[in-house]
């Protein structure tokens, strides 16, 4: 089971995260692109910093947000999607040259990662960028009880799938995330966190909040590294998969 993080997303003196902390622990870097975080000094940095650590790279484009750091919905024809996310891939995998780095697969961040979600036409168009880009390209999406829905969507668009799951996060009867509004919603203790990683990665699933099992396989784990307790977090999940990092 590999570990992802949203990582690059400084924005100039504006500091954001523990990147250099991080990366060492973690196999997957989703890489912000510009439009929700990042400038080009700061992409250069973190794609250098993912080089010196031999992990994999991945775009985190998102809506043309740089103020409301990409949380907030903004209607777009597919063809300005399309736009949206060449725009952002073409300049990723530009800067990835300087560091000898490959583009190795996509995740759509904030407010456009729970928009395609939602919306079967908005996810339909964001494989069609994809693909576009680069026909082997994965895109990776949240896991939800409708994963083969989205595989065949996959399928069907020419591109290849990576789904996701949240070790620190709690999950609903549909296998939704659920909202952070709720009580519970995200996970402090580290062993429920632990416990949760291990489930996904050797049961290919887990408990909803209400106690049902959901079976979601996942390819990758989401951890977050912008704190102390969450950095806490991503080497506790490492020692229990036998990698203290």
């Amino acid at each position: 089971m590999k570990l992802n993080c949203d990582l690059g997303e400084s924005y100039g003196a504006w500091q954001m995260g523990q990147d250099d902390q991080v990366m060492p622990l973690i196999d997957m870097a989703n890489v912000a692109c510009g439009f929700h975080a990042a400038d080009p000094m700061v992409i250069r940095q973190t794609l250098a910093l993912a080089a010196q650590h031999h992990v994999e790279v991945g775009a985190h484009p998102s809506y043309h947000d740089l103020p409301g750091f990409g949380r907030r919905s903004i209607t777009h024809t597919p063809e300005e999607i399309e736009a949206l996310l060449l725009y952002q891939l073409g300049a990723l995998e530009g800067m990835c040259r300087k560091e000898g780095l490959t583009l190795r697969y996509v995740k759509p961040h904030g407010a456009l990662n729970n928009d395609m979600m939602r919306d079967k036409d908005l996810l339909r168009a964001v494989m069609v960028a994809t693909r576009t880009f680069r026909s082997d390209l994965p895109l990776m999406i949240p896991v939800t009880r409708h994963y083969r829905d989205h595989q065949q969507l996959a399928a069907d668009a020419g591109i290849p799938l990576l789904l996701e799951a949240f070790a620190d996060r709690a999950y609903d009867d549909d296998g939704q995330l659920v909202s952070r509004r709720e009580a519970g919603a995200v996970h402090e203790d580290p062993e429920i966190i632990v416990r949760q990683a291990r489930s996904f990665a050797e049961q290919g699933g887990i408990y909803s909040a209400t106690g049902n099992w959901l079976e979601l396989p996942a390819d990758s784990l989401c951890v977050h590294g912008d704190n102390a307790a969450a950095l806490a977090a991503i080497k506790a999940i490492r020692r229990a998969f036998g990698n203290a990092g």
